[in-house]
């Protein structure tokens, strides 16, 4: 079994109490955990990629402007990792197993060659941590799914806007996608 980490929005904007589209103290609650588990995976050889939002500022055509404030602009604070997490990026990003991802779109396939450079590695489980459960990293694990990869989901290092969102994201990750729910790696 071969598997890879991907990290999914732990961005500024969307953790910081000043991020535009924050999830708040739930975010906020995961910084340690995200970043353990991201070293964990690492320290036994897994590969990380992080999957982050790229948007252009008034891109009045993607579909999330009709739906959300703009968020995580190319070029701004916005974008950059949160908490401990950045400093283990900054650590290891030119490792060999260590990736960036700029994502269009909620999930970390769409749009990106996440699948190609998974298949190159041979990887068969993705193990998804970041924000938000019910929407990037719900939409991730759908795509993730359909091409046939296992999914695991560390629920101490996913959140949401809301407990019944984040509930709800995980019931359906489970019952659904057949995702494992873990404590930890």
């Amino acid at each position: 079994m071969t598997q890879a980490l991907i990290s999914i929005d732990y961005t500024f904007d969307f953790v910081a109490d000043e991020g535009k589209l924050t999830a708040g103290p739930p975010a906020q609650a995961i910084a340690a955990t995200i970043a353990q588990v991201t070293k964990s995976a690492y320290e036994r050889g897994d590969f990380i990629f992080f999957a982050i939002d790229a948007h252009e500022g008034g891109d009045s055509y993607h579909p999330e402007s009709k739906l959300f404030p703009p968020h995580n602009l190319k070029g701004s604070k916005g974008r950059e990792l949160y908490g401990p997490l950045a400093d283990f990026y900054e650590e290891h990003k030119d490792s060999e197993r260590l990736f960036w991802l700029d994502k269009r779109h909620y999930s970390a396939f769409s749009g990106t060659d996440l699948d190609i450079r998974l298949r190159e590695r041979k990887v068969d489980t993705v193990i998804l941590t970041g924000v938000l459960t019910d929407i990037c990293v719900l939409h991730t694990a759908i795509d993730a799914y359909n091409l046939g990869y296992q999914i695991q989901v560390i629920e101490p290092a996913v959140a949401s806007l809301s407990p019944e969102n984040h509930q709800f994201a995980l019931k359906h990750l489970q019952n659904v996608l057949g995702a494992v729910i873990i404590e930890t790696i």
